[in-house]
């Protein structure tokens, strides 16, 4: 009989369980209209004879009639066949013999060190920041790289090779976001054709080397097209099932804190609940087969030609076959699930899968023992009907420590005390402060350009470069410009600034780095010198060709003017106003070469004037600049008519604001949280950096790079807004 059947419904969407659950008392296996009609079935034993009935259901796009669309999933779509699990016995058999060797226990048991780097370092990027969007931070970049690294491909392509295939599951049908994940497919094939023929050139000790010289039943190499098929398909299926499942189990471990307690207290209780979580969280809900020949399921006849769908959900939660099926019971013997099939599609990467997960759950449960889901900001698939999962799961924990020594700067949130043990006079009006750990260890490691952020007794948050050396781990320094008519927190610090003086800081944090070039011209305003010095220090360092141009009301306004003498020499051009006028740095940058990177830090007006001719000469992509007041350009740069209202979600909080179109959003956030460090109000200072855990932010700040505005993990709340309807912050 024909029913109101649609896996893909908002219904099934909701609870898949319970929507198969009704179907299977009242018609268990029916037809429906939806998507074209096919056959639909429920229960474990018909789903499990389909499967492994090769000879009655086939895989295959000829059966179909359809060799453009995948023929393994309703409804169809456009994509690249899929070898083996497009084919049928024996077609498919010696692909099952190419890949099955590379994924036995053994074979992945040889990768499990390999595996645990990954996660740790994955872990590692976030565990000092007490908060994470696991999807993004943990369950899609882990085993897209244990995949990748295992095929061969270098590091460069890992993220550019894992996006698409998340970004065909997460996206609805049709969106902008799945036009570029289907983009971002062509790509990887022909990524997989040239790594193809690398390896044939010159084999490696990665798998695609193995499959590039395997020979097939005939004796005769694999094609080329063939090999696109078949590490497609390892790709597709290493990436995004076990982000999948790993997401579902730390949303639901989150739900149930007893049974993360549990798993906690007793680790090797994980290998039993692995096989009841895959049962439980089947990441590929449902696939299809296609009648070779008129017959029936359970009593319902089925046409040749007819498609069918086998859902592993609901075979997962017959109670015919697992009682009370609904609950997650973590020492059941959940071995008879369907999650990796049966048969002979049954997966082959699933030894490899449960090695990925058991790492990713171990990091966690180990880590970061009491991180909290934020469910106000879980985003699932826009469908379950064939793969469930989540597109964001933002959570927040107490930060912990690195486990390795991966490279990468040190987050903003890194928070201690530091004690003044020198203060001197650097110039007119300019105090120079060295500071040391207030319990005696090194300070934190740090790169010229970096600031350290400083927390001041009235609450004032204030940003100062670093102007020290950076191989000296015994103490930073600083230099401080007294500001009389500023807006307090220089002249605050200047009363305060003796020695045993002790200071809350955060940092450091590096928006100006210093990047490899041929050679440098540093041009230095003011109190702006401060960064510079220390640029400046670390290319005399190097050796690297440099010149420096520094301005300064007077001479003796100019700080570590010696300083710099020393390092630079005669490349050193000091003109102070009184002397030389307003430098033309017009005049300046003619004396460039096109190698030459160009930083620049001080007043906005030197700032504005460097940006003007660098512009004008066509080198505006190799100017560096800082800045350490506003300018007027960055209030104006967006048409406050066009702003929209939007919601915010604070996380840590747990309130959730509607932001109106005419109010900015610190001051609707300020509402909440009282004690917000801020400073600038203008986004150039970088106090009120904030994490973003969900949504899309809209940058107007003069602080992210253009890679950190496209990454969206960061924001200015003081100038920022929403370009979606809703954020998720870490406050």
């Amino acid at each position: 009989m024909t029913e109101l059947f649609d896996h893909h419904s908002t219904e099934c969407n909701d609870d898949p369980v319970a929507y198969y659950a009704g179907f299977r008392e009242r018609c268990p296996v029916g037809r429906t209209e939806a998507h074209g009609g096919f056959v639909y079935t429920t229960r474990y034993a018909d789903v499990v004879r389909i499967a492994r009935d090769d000879a009655a259901f086939s895989s295959s796009r000829a059966a179909t009639g359809d060799q453009d669309h995948v023929s393994i999933v309703i409804p169809s779509g456009p994509g690249l066949e899929q070898y083996p699990i497009e084919l049928d016995p024996p077609a498919a058999t010696g692909y099952r013999d190419l890949i099955n060797p590379l994924l036995t226990p053994a074979a992945v048991d040889r990768l499990r060190p390999m595996i645990a780097r990954h996660a740790a370092r994955a872990v590692d990027a976030f565990i000092e920041l007490g908060s994470a969007d696991f999807v993004r931070d943990l369950t899609n970049p882990v085993p897209a790289a244990v995949t990748l690294d295992w095929l061969g491909f270098p590091e460069d392509d890992w993220a550019r090779l894992a996006g698409p295939i998340h970004d065909i599951f997460a996206a609805p049908a049709d969106s902008e976001r799945a036009l570029r994940g289907a983009q971002g497919l062509a790509y990887m094939e022909e990524r997989i054709r040239e790594l193809v023929r690398e390896r044939r050139a010159e084999p490696g000790d990665d798998a695609v080397s193995v499959l590039a010289a395997a020979t097939g039943p005939d004796g005769e190499p694999f094609s080329e097209e063939e090999l696109v098929s078949v590490i497609g398909l390892l790709i597709a299926g290493g990436v995004d099932t076990t982000t999948s499942l790993t997401g579902s189990v730390l949303v639901h471990l989150s739900r149930h804190p007893e049974e993360r307690r549990r798993l906690i207290e007793s680790p090797d209780l994980l290998e039993t609940a692995t096989e009841e979580f895959l049962r439980a969280f089947a990441p590929s809900q449902s696939m299809a087969r296609t009648a070779r020949a008129d017959t029936e399921v359970g009593g319902c006849p089925v046409r040749a030609g007819e498609r069918v769908l086998i859902p592993w959900v609901a075979a997962n939660h017959d109670p015919a076959v697992f009682p009370d099926p609904e609950r997650v019971r973590l020492d059941r013997d959940a071995s008879r699930h369907l999650s990796f099939g049966i048969g002979s599609h049954r997966c082959a990467g699933a030894h490899l899968a449960r090695a990925m997960f058991r790492e990713m759950i171990g990091q966690v449960l180990t880590r970061l023992p009491d991180f909290q889901v934020l469910e106000d900001g879980l985003i699932g698939y826009p469908t379950s009907g064939n793969q469930k999962g989540w597109d964001a799961i933002p959570a927040v924990f107490t930060p912990g420590p690195r486990a390795t020594g991966s490279a990468g700067p040190v987050p903003l949130t890194l928070s201690y005390d530091m004690v003044v043990t020198g203060a001197d006079t650097a110039a007119d009006g300019v105090l120079a402060l060295t500071l040391a750990r207030a319990d005696g260890a090194d300070v934190p490691d740090w790169e010229p350009g970096a600031h350290l952020e400083f927390r001041l007794p009235s609450g004032r948050v204030r940003q100062y470069s670093l102007c020290g050396d950076p191989r000296d781990r015994s103490h930073y320094r600083v230099a401080v410009l007294h500001e009389a008519e500023g807006r307090g927190g220089s002249v605050e610090l200047h009363g305060l600034a003796r020695e045993g003086v002790a200071f809350g800081v955060r940092g450091p944090r590096n928006h100006f780095p210093l990047v490899p070039a041929g050679d440098y011209l540093f041009l230095a305003g003011g109190i702006g010198v401060t960064p510079i010095l220390a640029m400046v220090r670390e290319a005399a360092r190097r050796g690297a060709d440099l010149r420096v141009v520094y301005g300064g009301r007077t001479r003796a306004s100019m700080a570590f003017l010696d300083e710099l003498r020393d390092l630079a020499g005669d490349r050193l051009q000091a003109l102070p106003q009184d002397e030389h006028g307003v430098p033309d740095l017009d005049a300046v940058l003619a004396g460039t070469g096109p190698g030459t990177a160009v930083y620049c830090c001080g007043p906005a007006p030197m700032i504005a004037a460097a940006e003007r001719a660098a512009t004008a000469r066509g080198m505006a992509d190799r100017l560096h600049v800082e800045r350490f007041t506003g300018a007027d350009a960055l209030e104006v740069a967006f048409d406050p008519s066009l702003n929209t209202e939007f919601e915010v979600h604070l996380a840590r909080t747990g309130r959730t604001l509607r932001v109106p179109a005419d109010r900015r959003l610190i001051e609707v956030v300020q509402e909440a949280v009282p004690g917000l460090s801020y400073d600038c109000e203008k986004g150039y200072c970088g106090a009120c950096e904030t994490r973003v855990l969900g949504g899309e932010p809209e940058h107007r700040d003069s602080v992210l790079t253009e890679e950190e505005r496209a990454a969206g993990r960061t924001m200015m709340i003081c100038v920022g807004r929403c370009a979606s309807s809703r954020l998720v912050l870490d406050l």
